[in-house]
């Protein structure tokens, strides 16, 4: 919307000072036209902007204008830039909406705790793209039209018309009910019921999305949290489960249990090496993951994940044999 644009706009010359038409419309996401036109709106609204020529010239406030937030402390301020870090807004498409309100919030910041929540925020990085192994952690994507009707479905309690991708299906039509939205390592879901039984459908794999004029049938208020848990556990309980036994170095236990569904049952070998029963998704999940710990864990059991990753081990050593 064009007034938040322009109060967007206020608050970026408020934070840099100066800025170029070229740079606000950069960060404005809008051409410099329009830039431009927003500049005169807000002189004529009284906003005291005015522009510098010359090389280094660009669009300023005068001096002093601002407002001020006094409700907020030192510390409630350094959690909200710590907060607006985060990068599961992009899951809701909600990127743009947290930038801005991140810059209302420091703006809003009496002076004595803007420069110094700001600093403190700084020195904290929360879910960077990548880990330590420069594994990089890429959030999926969803675009902004299908997740802003999505957003509007859910807070308005009306019936969703979603055309979605399950995994290896055809696309298909879906009149749903939705109940909530979850972030989880940067994948959003939208929780709902269809025909009265509950579904989890991943946003990444919805085509399109429409807003319904009916009335959702849902309950009046709803544990996300709770919902989400129950919601895991009969996912854990269904599909092609299977369970294995595995000896593990203890060294790459974490590795192995974030992997898995559920560990069923571990001790410790004479060997110091431990000996879990491990449940995964289905036979190609639990290959994946013995595949990903080479020598550092064996599948004991069942006999047909033994002869999978020998074979494929057979193929890498056939591969990289020495060549006559």
């Amino acid at each position: 919307m064009r007034a938040d644009r322009l109060v967007s706009l206020v608050l970026l010359l408020r934070q840099h000072g100066r800025l170029s038409a070229a740079a606000l419309a950069r960060e404005l996401e809008v051409s410099t036209r329009t830039v431009l036109r927003d500049i005169e709106a807000l002189s004529a609204a009284g906003v005291p902007v005015y522009a510098e020529r010359g090389r280094h010239g660009g669009f300023a406030l005068l001096p002093g204008f601002r407002t001020e937030l006094t409700g907020l402390n030192h510390d409630e301020a350094l959690a909200l830039l710590v907060a607006g870090s985060r990068r599961g807004a992009q899951a809701f498409g909600l990127g743009s909406a947290l930038a801005s309100a991140m810059l209302k919030v420091v703006d809003a910041l009496p002076e004595s705790y803007r420069d110094t929540a700001a600093g403190a925020a700084e020195r904290l990085l929360i879910d960077p793209e990548t880990d330590l192994l420069s594994r990089r952690l890429v959030a999926e994507e969803v675009p902004d039209a299908i997740a802003a009707e999505v957003l509007r479905a859910v807070f308005a309690g009306h019936k969703l018309r979603i055309h979605y991708a399950a995994a290896d299906q055809t696309p298909k039509w879906r009149t749903v009910d939705p109940i909530g939205l979850v972030t989880v390592r940067d994948r959003g879901y939208l929780l709902a019921t269809r025909s009265g039984a509950d579904r989890t459908y991943r946003l990444s794999r919805v085509l399109a999305a429409k807003e319904l004029a009916e009335p959702a049938q849902r309950p009046d208020r709803v544990d996300l949290d709770r919902a989400w848990q129950e919601r895991s556990t009969q996912f854990r309980a269904g599909g092609d489960q299977v369970t294995v036994l595995v000896r593990v170095d203890p060294a790459r236990r974490e590795e192995l249990v974030g992997t898995a569904l559920a560990v069923r049952a571990e001790e410790a070998d004479s060997d110091g090496w431990l000996r879990l029963e491990v449940t995964f998704q289905d036979p190609r999940h639990a290959e994946w993951a013995l595949w990903q710990l080479t020598t550092n864990a064996e599948a004991l059991a069942p006999q047909w994940l033994r002869n999978s990753l020998r074979n494929r081990a057979a193929a890498i050593a056939t591969r990289y044999g020495v060549s006559s």
